[in-house]
């Protein structure tokens, strides 16, 4: 049997992992955020007192690690990091910036890689992330670079922080926002940039509905009706 891929990529706060989230729900695909795998390996260097930019201790902490991902019957996707569920401590701010500095050593993008590309192999699939057209799924049927400006991005990072009860100052945010689309971008493994052949989309302006259609537009443009596809 044949799987579909559509891979979404973009640099943070674009609204990937929502947008892709919603869109697997209305298309019956598999999300899979490669952001939160990343994150789950940050937050593991953390836990052990590892600087998650020290290429040679992540290096040898990759190992000793049991990342797993799970489906709960929402459909919804849980990563598990040595047989406890971390979906929530994954997303403390804290931890985004451990896992952007991890997901620039290459031994861990290698250690995940087999990861990512299993659930491609045995499932449709939407995956979002920062090379998945370029690295990761360089087949994928379609691929998305999904960006807004980052003084956008920073407002939208703002408020979910504080919808979840976490502190957070704006522009301590937007430079957070800043500084890593610079590591992002200029990493030497697995830079974040747009595949040759991806569609670009620009939520700058929208809010999450218009966004939302706006790729439910170009998926069905490109790759015709695919509601009730299958897991």
């Amino acid at each position: 049997m044949s799987y579909r891929s559509i891979a979404i990529d973009g640099p943070s706060g674009a609204g990937k992992s929502t947008l892709a989230k919603r869109l697997s729900q209305e298309l019956g695909f598999l999300y899979v955020d490669t952001g939160a795998i990343y994150r789950t390996v940050g937050l593991a260097a953390r836990a052990r007192g590892i600087d998650p930019a020290d290429p040679s201790a992540v290096a040898e902490l990759l190992p000793a690690l049991t990342i797993t991902m799970g489906y709960g019957e929402d459909g919804l996707q849980h990563m598990f990091l040595d047989g406890a569920d971390v979906t929530e401590a994954i997303r403390r701010n804290e931890v985004s910036a451990a896992a952007s500095k991890a997901a620039a050593v290459p031994a861990v993008r290698d250690f995940l890689l087999e990861m990512q590309r299993r659930a491609a192999r045995e499932h449709d699939v939407i995956m979002d992330g920062r090379d998945i057209g370029t690295v990761v799924l360089p087949q994928a049927d379609l691929k998305i670079f999904l960006t807004a400006a980052p003084e956008a991005r920073a407002e939208r990072r703002f408020r979910e922080l504080l919808e979840r009860g976490q502190q957070a100052d704006y522009d301590q945010v937007l430079a957070e926002v800043v500084e890593r689309d610079r590591r992002d971008t200029q990493r030497e493994t697995a830079p974040l940039r747009r595949a040759e052949d991806a569609v670009t989309a620009d939520t700058t302006s929208l809010d999450l509905e218009g966004s939302f259609q706006l790729l439910l537009g170009l998926i069905r443009e490109r790759l015709g009706p695919l509601e009730g596809g299958g897991r």
